[in-house]
């Protein structure tokens, strides 16, 4: 027999994240986001078949890895960086 067990290790931190989130954002959350969005674009996988291979990135993937900082920039300068930052309306895509 098998014995299966529900992790629920996520629901706590989320949790703590909104909490943090909604009381007041700081520069260092709008650069996890940063790094987040980054991440998932590939960004890191690609530089390093660049440097592994010579072959160039894409330039769509440089650039947009511009945007993202310089946006993260801009966010983490606000007098009052706002609660939902994380939303794609002040992001590139």
């Amino acid at each position: 027999m098998v014995k299966l067990t529900v992790i629920e290790g996520g629901r706590k931190n989320r949790g703590s994240d909104e909490t943090t989130r909604s009381a007041a954002p700081t520069a260092q959350d709008v650069r996890k986001e940063a790094e987040r969005r980054i991440n998932a674009s590939g960004y890191d996988a690609w530089r390093v078949r660049e440097l592994a291979t010579g072959a160039p990135m894409p330039v769509e993937i440089r650039y947009l890895r511009m945007q993202i900082e310089y946006a993260a920039q801009a966010i983490a300068r606000f007098v009052k960086i706002p609660t939902d930052f994380t939303s794609d309306n002040y992001w590139p895509a």
